[in-house]
């Protein structure tokens, strides 16, 4: 019996097909008793079969969905059985087997949807999801969007909340190095390109909160990111209307070097043409990214991380004309624009990394890099508007136009801003495991150097009065009174800034996985310290030291029923950067302190069968009590802090994600989300943070025809309240709590897959020279809804009122995208 249909059901969306199972993957190394790589093993699972290479490397595909037993065989080695292995659709399950020549071993797995991988409260997403889900900005955060947990209401940013935070309180770590988002961009549409080249990954791991002391000193969350080390040659091709890539993967014949790179083009004119705002839009989003790996020996590698990144956005605003009010009065905002912005972000990441196989159960390296970054922000726009009715008459031929003016004025917003950000990161870290038990530590030191010149202003006028900010001690009584005050911005921030900031940190955690009675059970406990020194031009230095324990508990008891519980709680301090130092003038506060918070998070795993199929269910609910907090506002993607620890705050909700084989054979899950956080600034009561989200509720769905089993659906859906933010930016927050309108949107691809794993052709046919080819669709945003992203604020000169305009995002969009590889 087919359930999609029911599913669909649910969602109010049409499309039931039928299906048949489809393939999982095992991989890894095995390893003799000497921790030494064994060459021409053989592996086998039913009729499928394949030997290690010489650095006794495997690769197997298995049958998804379904119990597998997989037997390694050598001669001299006694075998190893893994009995009982069941995997989820397109997952990539590691094991590392260690053959010996006295006693047979046999494994006995059982690895559902979540199985016994997830002690550690990780989420993890198979990267094959990552590259065939669509989105405007496809890719690992396009999917972090469809967890309970994490949203943001702009399908044109990269950008991600987590459970209440904001962009800044999120760690990212490519093959354990830290990577940085850009400092300046204020606008998601001149985002370009995510850090992270789904095209490159192997492994994708995301906590959500209650995370362990080996990850950093942020807030929120962590994305582990783990890019391929290539076992054989491919070229990778990708393109569509938002532009192209390229992925290569080498190895040497010897097997000592490989090599992965990636090189992407992103134009988002199609997306910025779909807005209200005519525009001659001139992006250039570029990036090249590789990945080698040199192993000298079969205990010492030498790993190399670069990347550079071109955003070069150029924008020269026309016209705009936005309707908005009620039915009973209808309103529209026309805006005519002069000049032109020209923003340039350029990053560039270097390191390297060597790792040290010291004996079978320890394991260290280290790691330097250097991350620089350049980026400016030239612009000068005038934009004239008139706020006026619009003709209402069903049957005329005017329906919409503009009939009469309610009022006129002009803003002036000009930018001249650059920065030079140099972070040199140097760590070491170290790993012992032996009979379940494992010890952990590491260390590193950070220098920043950042050099910031701000100047920007923002000039209004109203009806030829230009408005001046609020400064109770200047009465202007015009006209009784001439007025001979000088013409000031409404807003300004003119500074320049000289930073230097010196982190010294470390952690150390021990884990062990062990029995209570029938009952497994996993427990970590560790701790961070970190002393960081601040000191730059004109201010004083400033120093502070911080210690964070942490410590998670998971027992999986001996039921009928597969259950998991898991109980997380940790202290977690985040230092300030350099945007948490810059107040919203531009002047550093150097007395800004670390933000503080304590995390509780209780959480659930019910792993079970439904129609013949394996599903599992997450549950977490979790509190976060934050001190010393630095408060903030967010207009678009830009981060503006108060630069001082006056309030404290809180975040508490729920999360259920429903994840399994709705359809047979592919995965698809349910996320269904309740936060709240609220914050009191200076003992003044608790309003709403700018992140406050509340409901939260998204769907992964895949789908084929069952007759034509390599034609593919994937949709996702996505539903967030409106956040704070619909309120004018230099106002009171505990006056103005205004919230943008609720946030729907449905992305859905069509896709056929002429050749892929399964799906192999003899010589002579055209489709032979490919491992991989498919061809598509993407319908960006289905339904058409109007979702915005802030209000643009414009005063009626009659009645001196103000009126909210939305700032709408991207309309319904159909792109066409094809993949291939060699």
């Amino acid at each position: 019996m087919h359930y999609s249909k029911f599913f669909l059901a649910i969602l109010a969306i049409f499309w039931a097909f039928n299906a048949q199972s489809q393939t999982a993957t095992i991989a890894g190394t095995v390893l003799d008793a000497n921790n030494t790589p064994i060459a021409n093993v053989n592996i086998t699972s039913g009729d499928s079969g394949t030997t290690t290479n010489t650095d006794g490397y495997y690769i197997l595909q298995l049958i998804a969905e379904t119990k597998s037993t997989v037997t390694f065989t050598h001669l001299g080695f006694e075998d190893v059985v893994l009995e009982n292995l069941i995997l989820t659709t397109n997952e990539t399950f590691e094991f590392n087997p260690v053959l010996k020549t006295d006693i047979i071993q046999v494994a006995g797995v059982d690895v559902s949807a979540t199985g016994n991988k997830n002690i550690e409260g990780i989420t993890t997403v198979s990267p094959d999801v990552v590259r065939t889900i669509p989105g405007v900005n496809a890719g690992v955060e396009n999917i972090l969007k469809l967890l309970p947990g994490v949203s943001f209401n702009n399908e044109l940013s990269t950008q991600y909340n987590v459970r209440g935070g904001n962009f800044d309180e999120n760690l990212v770590y490519v093959n354990g190095i830290e990577v940085y988002r850009p400092f300046l961009i204020r606008s998601a549409q001149q985002e370009g390109l995510s850090f992270v080249n789904s095209n490159m990954i192997t492994k994708l791991d995301f906590s959500s909160g209650g995370f362990q002391a080996k990850y950093g000193d942020k807030l929120s969350s962590v994305l582990d990111i783990t890019y391929k080390t290539p076992t054989d040659f491919s070229l990778q091709l990708g393109g569509s209307l938002l532009g192209a890539g390229a992925t290569l993967e080498t190895i040497s014949k010897n097997k000592k070097l490989s090599n992965i790179t990636g090189v992407r083009y992103r134009n988002n004119s199609l997306f910025v043409n779909s807005l209200q705002t005519e525009t001659n839009f001139n992006p250039k989003f570029l990036d090249a990214q590789t990945y080698l790996t040199y192993r000298f020996s079969k205990k010492f590698h030498l790993n190399f991380l670069g990347t550079f990144s071109i955003n070069d956005y150029e924008n020269e605003p026309l016209t705009r004309q936005t309707n908005f009010g009620t039915i009973n009065d209808p309103m529209a905002l026309l805006v005519f624009y002069e000049g032109r912005e020209n923003s340039k972000y350029n990053n560039a990441l270097a390191a390297i990394k060597t790792e040290h196989i010291v004996n079978e159960n320890t394991k260290i390296n280290f790691t330097t890099s250097v991350y620089h970054a350049q980026e400016e922000e030239f612009s000068d726009i005038i934009a004239s508007y008139e706020l006026a009715d619009i003709d209402t008459n069903l049957g005329g031929d005017n329906l919409g136009e503009v009939t009469t003016s309610r009022g006129v004025g002009s803003q002036i917003n000009r930018a001249r801003n650059q920065l030079d950000a140099l972070i040199f990161n140097i760590s070491h870290r170290g790993k012992h495991n032996k009979d379940g038990e494992a010890l952990e530590w590491g260390v590193k030191f950070t220098h920043e150097d950042i050099r910031d010149q701000l100047r920007e202003s923002e000039f209004i006028d109203s009806a030829g009065f230009f408005i001046r900010p609020f400064q109770p001690n200047i009465i202007n009584n015009q006209p009784e009174v001439p007025f001979d005050e000088d013409i000031l911005p409404f807003e300004s921030a003119q500074a320049t800034n000289f930073v230097n900031t010196n982190r010294f940190s470390g952690f150390i955690q021990y884990s062990n996985q062990t029995k209570l009675g029938n009952h497994d059970i996993y427990y970590n406990i560790g701790a961070r310290a970190q002393h960081w020194i601040l000191s730059g031009e004109g201010f004083n230095s400033n120093s502070q030291t911080l210690f964070s324990p942490r410590g998670q508990f998971s027992i999986k008891p001996d039921w009928k029923n597969d259950m998991l519980f898991r109980f997380g709680i940790g202290s977690y301090q985040q230092p300030p950067f350099y945007r948490e130092l810059r107040d919203v003038t531009g002047t550093i506060n150097p007395s800004v302190e670390a933000q503080k918070s304590i995390h509780y998070v209780l959480g659930s795993e019910y792993s079970f069968n439904l129609w013949d199929r394996p599903f599992t269910l997450i549950s977490e609910a979790y509190y976060k009590d934050l001190m010393d907090v630095n408060p903030y506002t967010v207009e678009d993607v830009r981060v503006r802090y108060a630069a001082q620890n006056n309030a404290i705050a809180y975040a508490f909700g729920f999360d259920f994600r429903l994840t399994g084989t709705f359809v047979p054979g592919v995965e698809s899950w349910v996320s269904l989300g309740y936060l709240q956080t609220e914050e009191n600034i200076n003992d003044r009561g608790y309003i709403s943070r700018p992140t406050d989200q509340r409901l939260k509720f998204a769907v992964l769905f895949q789908d084929y025809v069952p007759t034509i089993p390599n034609l593919k659906l994937y949709l996702n859906l996505v539903y967030n309240t409106g956040v704070p933010g619909g309120s004018p930016n230099n106002a009171d927050p505990y006056q103005f709590q205004n919230r943008l309108r609720d946030y729907r949107r449905a992305d859905m691809g069509i896709s056929y897959i002429f050749a892929d794993g399964k799906n192999q052709y003899p010589k002579g046919h055209w489709l032979h020279a490919f491992k991989e080819f498919s061809f598509g669709f993407e319908i960006f945003n289905m339904f058409n809804n109007q979702n915005s992203i802030t209000n643009t604020w414009v005063r009626d000169v009659d009645t001196q009122r103000q009126f909210a305009v939305p700032n709408f995002l991207t309309s319904r969009i159909l792109n066409l995208r094809f993949g291939m590889r060699f």
